[in-house]
């Protein structure tokens, strides 16, 4: 099932056209303006494991220059503090450290108001 890119020759917005065989023939308007659009060549996506981001980074208790520019990062090393004190992380904290694994930079650590209860 291919998935083809095409960019509109008027108002250069980029289209992705999902296709359920490649037998089926298309030919796509821009749905920003309804003009031509010609297909262009896809770029690829290399996705890596947490796994071996994480042994590529390192040990979160000694990291090296880049290990904080890779938000999946964020939070292993909170998740390593909270295990070492014994303590049950937040779900706010857990929904950030998700978030940052799936690319979403959290917000400011200031805004994070815990609830009690959950400490």
């Amino acid at each position: 099932m291919p998935i083809y890119e095409f960019l509109c020759s008027q108002c250069q917005h980029k289209t992705t056209v999902f296709q359920r065989s490649f037998s089926q023939s298309i030919s796509p308007t821009c749905p920003a303006c309804g003009g031509q659009v010609s297909r262009i060549i896809s770029s690829f996506a290399y996705h890596r494991s947490i796994q071996s981001v994480h042994e590529s980074s390192g040990d979160p208790d000694r990291p090296g220059a880049d290990y904080n520019k890779d938000p999946r990062n964020i939070g292993r090393w909170v998740e390593k503090r909270f295990q070492q004190m014994g303590m049950d992380m937040p779900s706010q904290v857990q929904d950030m450290i998700k978030g940052a694994r799936e690319g979403d930079l959290p917000g400011a650590a200031k805004d994070l108001k815990p609830n009690l209860g959950e400490l």
